[in-house]
């Protein structure tokens, strides 16, 4: 059964900081496909809609400091922007 209305493993996605881009790559060059990803964590929990899966990261990580907005963007899905505080 296909749930997805697009292909997920061939998605541009990137991260900016105040609006200066820091990374832009794209779902084909994962080391593991997206497909593979989900079929892997499925078999050891129930995924539900939200659920998010960490994969690690394309180069372009640097230091983020309280104040900062991210902003993340993921070709057909979206975008959502985090502003960065210090720790409570």
């Amino acid at each position: 059964m296909r749930l997805c209305r697009f292909a997920p493993d061939n998605l541009t996605f990137s991260l900016s900081v105040n609006g200066a881009a820091r990374q832009n790559a794209n779902t084909k060059d994962m080391v593991y496909s997206v497909t593979r990803l989900i079929e892997f964590s499925s078999s050891f929990y129930t995924l539900h809609p939200g659920d998010v899966i960490f994969t690690g990261t394309p180069q372009g990580v640097g230091p983020i400091r309280p104040g900062d907005v991210m902003r993340a963007a993921i070709e057909k899905i979206g975008a959502m922007d985090v502003a960065v505080r210090a720790a409570a």
